[in-house]
């Protein structure tokens, strides 16, 4: 039996354009119509924060926050949504925070404030999540409620540099495995302390064998996470092949390539980061190989990371390629090269997602009709039919063939506020 996410409720206050929302949402597809600036894709975004409380459009959560209400002495921007998980009694797994039954709805919250802090004009910003009413931590959502997202703007993924591509992987990972997510957050707090001690180091000539703890920590969290990321990354390239072969006419073999900043098969003796193609694959090499490997690794270039203040090594300096017919699309794809790989790594996603978690997530796609050929279109519309739940938006209605429009829900988006679409 399958079984997927469902948002059944949403409720907006002060969410970027949206003074204020309250819309129920059907199973099966949605669209959303309307012209440019009216908030469609601002609505994709809420409901794609009720995954892990980042969004893809803006690195400073203030920019979520209504304007309007920036006036006010403590804004606050809430985001609300009650999710139910259809066909599946659902058991506690990995200690997530709450138990949720067949069919029964949960409530998440996530609260952005923006409060004094102590310096007069200053204000620092605040996130809550709650969980059915409890206060928890930002990481919890992790699992919680999966959605995968598709922008016009993801081709950047491709095209852009390596931390974009570090964050696609990490976003899928995080609501694959919440224990990924605990480590990813360790790592990031054991990394900056590293980096102060590591330019502390430089400054003053101290002791190098301060770093050992460091070390081991770090090694600790990056073995966990180089070993997720490859598997990730074997696995949803042997989904999105397919896919790509699909939506190319199989003119096209889509693969993604792993390049670690830590490689065991890179780092032998004698040849410290040295740039090799490998071929290992590192599917096949153990967490606690990784983990020593690595240790050994830092320990030979201690002395150039104290010189350069910085750690040169790990998975904060990861990357991973995306290849059609073996041409890296990074340098020489085209845009609609690489407009179809990222389709085909979103709707990967998707399956790898069910596979991973046993439900099928919500598919939020926007706009992403509007560089595709008729045949591709159909090709993507048929894979949006067999969603649980998607929510679309488009400003041409006519893209849509008239089958879709029948099955799906239609709605219509003027200045933030959601109604029928009349037909």
């Amino acid at each position: 039996m399958r079984s997927g996410m469902h948002l059944a409720h949403l409720s907006l206050t002060n969410f970027r354009n949206f003074v204020r929302l309250e819309k129920d949402f059907p199973i099966g597809p949605t669209l959303l119509v309307g012209a440019n600036a009216q908030g469609k894709t601002s609505l994709l975004e809420a409901i794609h924060y009720l995954s892990y409380a980042t969004s893809p459009h803006t690195t400073n959560d203030r920019q979520l926050i209504n304007f309007l209400t920036l006036q006010e002495t403590t804004p606050v921007t809430r985001i609300v949504a009650e999710v139910r998980r259809q066909d599946r009694t659902f058991e506690a797994v990995q200690d997530r925070p709450f138990d949720v039954a067949q069919d029964r709805p949960q409530r998440i919250e996530i609260r952005l404030i923006l409060e004094p802090a102590g310096v007069v004009g200053e204000q620092r910003l605040r996130k809550e999540v709650l969980l059915n009413g409890i206060k928890r931590r930002v990481r919890d959502l992790a699992g919680l409620f999966n959605a995968v997202m598709f922008l016009p703007q993801d081709m950047y993924v491709i095209e852009g540099p390596p931390s974009e591509r570090r964050r696609t992987l990490n976003d899928a990972l995080t609501q694959a495995d919440p224990t990924y997510a605990d480590a990813l957050s360790e790592y990031g707090k054991v990394l900056s302390q590293r980096n102060a001690l590591l330019k502390q180091l430089q400054e003053r000539n101290g002791d190098p064998d301060e770093l050992s703890f460091w070390d081991e920590q770090l090694c600790e969290y990056a073995a966990t996470l180089v070993r997720a990321r490859a598997l990730a990354l074997s696995e949803l390239e042997n989904l999105a092949e397919p896919i790509h072969q699909d939506l190319t006419r199989g003119m096209e073999t889509l693969r993604l390539k792993y390049l670690p900043s830590y490689h065991p098969a890179t780092y032998s003796e004698g040849q410290i980061g040295l740039p090799m193609d490998t071929a290992v694959d590192l599917t096949s090499i153990g967490r606690d190989a990784i983990r020593s490997g690595m240790s050994t690794t830092l320990e030979r270039t201690r002395q150039e990371e104290i010189a350069r203040g910085m750690t040169l090594i790990g998975p904060h300096r990861d990357d991973f390629s995306f290849l059609a017919n073996a041409i890296d699309l990074r340098l020489y794809g085209s845009r609609g090269q690489n407009r179809t790989a990222m389709l085909s790594l979103k709707l990967a996603e998707v399956d790898w997602l069910q596979q991973r978690t046993g439900e099928i997530p919500v598919l939020l796609l926007d706009e992403v009709l509007s560089e595709l050929d008729t045949e591709r279109r159909e090709d993507l519309l048929t894979r949006v039919n067999a969603a649980q739940q998607a929510i679309l938006t488009a400003a041409d209605l006519g893209m849509f063939h008239q089958d879709f429009c029948k099955k799906a829900t239609m709605w219509k988006i003027v200045g933030g506020t959601v109604s029928d679409l009349g037909i």
